[in-house]
């Protein structure tokens, strides 16, 4: 049951990596309108948040993946050793 409630709570935080990315990319694009309204830049704000929601976006996606992959590689080394030489 504990392996379960483990799966089921990986699975829950891998499936907000997407939104968070879409978040990240749109807070920044938000950001970056009114960056143009306020002064009259258009349409470099919006551009330049875009880019930079996107590169911060996908640098938080990779960072949760790779800690996903670790505890998935090192829960199973663990069970698999026990005992076992």
């Amino acid at each position: 049951m504990p392996e379960e409630a483990k799966s089921a709570s990986r699975l829950a935080r891998l499936s907000g990596i997407g939104i968070e990315l879409v978040a990240a990319v749109v807070g920044f694009m938000f950001l970056g309108y009114w960056w143009d309204r306020h002064f009259a830049t258009r349409p470099w704000g919006v551009l330049i948040g875009a880019v930079l929601g996107l590169v911060g976006g996908l640098y938080n996606v990779v960072r949760q993946s790779l800690v996903s992959v670790r505890e998935a590689t090192s829960g199973s080394k663990k069970s698999k050793g026990d005992g076992e030489r």
